[in-house]
């Protein structure tokens, strides 16, 4: 389990880092009038929560992925992190 969590954390700062690039971008759209739209993700994709930048949505997953290392060690939560995670991939991907 302990690599499990290593391996969301090493990957928890790497999407960081992509979602600080990806908010300063959605900024500068947002400046020039582009970027009209309510939320990054649509309602049923496991977040709590609507925003228009990645970074809330980055740290919900880190406070998940503390969570499970801190005890709250669920199959179902493991993978509905894992899901989160994996859907700010895929959408910092179209931003590169």
């Amino acid at each position: 389990m302990e690599s499990i969590i290593e391996q969301l954390n090493a990957n928890l700062k790497i999407v960081y880092r992509q979602s600080l690039d990806a908010d300063k971008k959605l900024d500068e759209l947002q400046q020039q009038g582009h970027g009209k739209f309510k939320a990054l993700f649509p309602a049923d994709a496991g977040f709590d929560f609507e925003a228009k930048r990645f970074k809330p949505y980055v740290l919900d997953v880190a406070a998940d992925v503390e969570s499970l290392s801190s005890g709250e060690f669920t199959e179902q939560k493991l993978k509905s992190t894992v899901l989160k995670l994996q859907q700010i991939l895929q959408l910092l991907a179209t931003f590169k």
